[in-house]
């Protein structure tokens, strides 16, 4: 298994102790949690899949970006692989920095980075049981994106 994927229920404890520093007076964290949007049916949970092939060395890149972009900020992600209920948190993203505006602009990076450049995909399961695949923004798309 990847070590950016996970199947379980992401640790957000993990994360706090991977960026922990005396040096960074600034903590930020991001957690992207299912949601049951306007859709109708609505959604009852989203199936996430990736090519784990490339994963990590594309989490490693954003991450190496993310650090030379601000030097001094400690980074770590994870994120959920196949089915997560409404109400659990499908990534989670932990920067620290010596001040706070530098972990929050390198936590924001990375999620919004996460979505245009790591191959993960989605499946909305809906509560009718219909499934349907979406992009990055959350469009529907007419077969997996990774077809």
């Amino acid at each position: 298994m990847s070590v950016f994927l996970s199947r379980a229920p992401l640790a957000l404890d993990a994360l706090l102790a991977e960026v922990a520093s005396p040096a960074c007076g600034g903590t930020c964290v991001f957690l992207g949690t299912v949601r049951n949007g306007p859709e109708d049916p609505g959604v009852a949970a989203i199936e996430y899949s990736a090519y784990e092939e490339m994963v990590d060395a594309e989490f490693a890149r954003l991450l190496a970006d993310t650090r030379a972009r601000w030097p001094g900020v400690r980074v770590a992600v994870r994120h959920r692989l196949g089915t997560v209920p409404v109400g659990e948190a499908s990534i989670a993203v932990a920067a620290a920095a010596p001040h706070r505006a530098e972990a929050f602009a390198a936590c924001r990076h990375v999620i919004e980075e996460v979505k245009r450049r790591i191959p993960v995909w989605k499946k909305e399961l809906r509560a009718d049981g219909s499934a349907v695949w979406v992009d990055a923004a959350g469009h529907p798309v007419a077969e997996p994106p990774h077809a």
